[in-house]
């Protein structure tokens, strides 16, 4: 909560939009409104999707996301950074000028790179550009089990964490909704070792759930949390708008945030 006359502190979301509501841009929005922080947002692609899968992604212009981007950090203080679903190599490239103009702030990379309804939403260029562009510039990175074995590389989780670790982001999320346990276990991978979190597995299948932990993980960070209590807050705070989710189409549920 702020105060009146205050302004809640500015979280930047550089991800995707999502026409149902239940991801990407929107999601970040509802999330970090949630939690007492501001989103301000720039699209890094349009997408022709419903709660079933992704139809299309269409990229934005790089020039055009660029101009956007820096006509508002110029006018807005940044707290944090989240970044979504990218769409194509370019977004890549121009989100990690952008980051090195902005200096040191926490940031959160939610590679996406596959829809849930199965749909690739990253060919390979674009994964290189996550490896070598934004893992170098990333606070934390939140890929599921997939996402994280087509980042690192290798069919062993602990061997995926080491690499995304050695490709320079101090901090891998590694999340375990898609692996066949009767709970969910997330495990966090830093330098001092591993921590793991477990939650009770959910009834349904869930469209955003990953945009609102990444989301929540950022706007707690910019509120000043470690990277351990951001980590839990976050986790804790999907787990309950999921639960609370509903389902508006004939596909997935939607987080409730």
């Amino acid at each position: 909560m702020t105060t009146p006359g205050t302004h809640p502190l500015t979280v930047l979301c550089l991800s995707g939009h999502d026409p149902t509501g239940g991801a990407g841009i929107q999601a970040d929005i509802e999330t970090l409104a949630a939690i007492g922080c501001r989103a301000c947002t720039v699209i890094t692609a349009l997408t022709a999707q419903n709660t079933t899968d992704v139809r299309a992604v269409l990229p934005q212009d790089p020039e055009n996301f660029l101009a956007q981007a820096q006509t508002l950090i110029q006018d807005m203080p940044i707290a944090a950074v989240k970044i979504g679903l990218l769409g194509s190599a370019p977004i890549a490239y121009a989100v990690a000028a952008l980051l090195d103009h902005l200096g040191a702030l926490p940031v959160v990379l939610d590679p996406v790179l596959a829809a849930g309804g199965g749909a690739e939403l990253a060919k390979q260029e674009l994964v290189g550009a996550i490896r070598t562009q934004l893992l170098p510039r990333a606070t934390l990175v939140t890929p599921n089990v997939p996402e994280a074995r087509r980042l690192g590389g290798s069919a062993e989780l602990a061997e995926n964490a080491a690499n995304l670790l050695t490709f320079g982001c101090p901090s891998v999320l590694i999340t375990g909704t898609h692996a066949l346990t009767d709970d969910v276990v997330n495990r966090l991978h830093t330098a001092a070792g591993t921590t793991a979190y477990r939650w009770p597995r959910l009834p349904h299948s869930y469209h955003g759930s990953g945009c609102t932990l990444a989301a929540a993980a950022a706007g707690y960070l910019a509120l000043g949390h470690t990277m351990a209590s951001a980590v839990e807050l976050a986790q804790r705070y999907a787990w309950r708008s999921l639960r609370q989710g509903s389902r508006p189409g004939t596909g997935q549920h939607l987080p409730c945030r």
